[in-house]
């Protein structure tokens, strides 16, 4: 831990919650949580964000850590994992092996490391049954693998369910899928206070108001945004839901067959 005249490294690796989409400036520019956590420690700091929407947990291990392995953070975000689980080739011993590695070498160089619990995207979202099954498994698979983590290396671990309101529509970016800015605020100040729990000194946060979209601008971003990447991801879940389909139609089958051979 550094004193509050000592020069702070933060660094952040991840996905689309780390870069800050669902908050942005007054030019469009993301911004998010890490954004206001940085600009409230009380050292003078350096900050490097070097996420990417549309990271998995691989890319994190094998492109985005080595961007700041000579920066040497002293305390690294890194939220990864939600692209990891919309792909067909979802294996969460996988995710566990890229996110073992690469906690490893953040606390090589001696990062203070800050990860994420997924929250429940079906009590934000409506979808169909077999995509609702198939995300709540895959998410719980995640979070055990985020859980287990935690246990091995002691992280600075932040249990997003059990923050109040956080299924509070006005928390979140239009997409339901990420943080708006208000929820981006709600992650600074509980990373905020899990850090002071370990010794960090910060200022208090100051936050920007949230710029308020017009129903026909809502309207024009799901069209451009919104539902294009769902039917993406549920072409990469394609031979997931075609697989539970099929299991569900043999389980039925079977059903029927029992009970044909038991009235005869």
């Amino acid at each position: 831990m550094k004193t509050a005249t000592q020069e702070l490294r933060f660094a952040v690796l991840g996905d689309s919650a780390a870069f800050g989409i669902g908050d942005y400036d007054v030019n469009g520019n993301p911004r998010g949580w890490a954004h206001y956590l940085s600009n409230a420690f009380a050292s003078p700091i350096q900050y490097l964000n070097v996420s990417r929407p549309g990271a998995k947990s691989l890319e994190v291990r094998d492109i985005q850590f080595p961007k700041i392995r000579d920066f040497k953070p002293n305390i690294c975000g890194l939220i990864v994992g939600g692209n990891d689980i919309l792909r067909n080739d979802f294996n969460p011993n996988r995710i566990y092996a890229n996110l073992k590695s690469t906690i490893i070498e953040l606390q090589k160089i001696n990062s203070e490391i800050l990860m994420l619990e997924l929250h429940d995207p079906t009590k934000l979202l409506k979808l169909p049954k077999i995509l609702e099954h198939i995300l709540t498994k895959r998410v719980n698979n995640l979070n055990e693998v985020i859980y287990q983590l935690n246990e091995e290396f002691n992280i600075v671990l932040l249990k997003t369910r059990s923050l109040p309101d956080i299924y509070s529509k006005s928390l979140w970016h239009i997409d339901r899928m990420h943080p708006g800015t208000k929820g981006h605020q709600v992650l600074a100040l509980s990373f905020r206070d899990l850090l002071l729990l370990n010794g960090w000194k910060f200022r208090e946060i100051e936050f920007d108001q949230p710029i308020q979209m017009s129903s026909s601008e809502k309207r024009n971003w799901m069209l451009r945004n919104g539902l294009p990447w769902f039917f993406k991801r549920s072409f990469d879940l394609f031979p997931a839901i075609a697989f539970l389909i099929s299991m569900e139609l043999i389980g039925n089958l079977l059903s029927s067959m029992k009970s044909l051979i038991s009235r005869s």
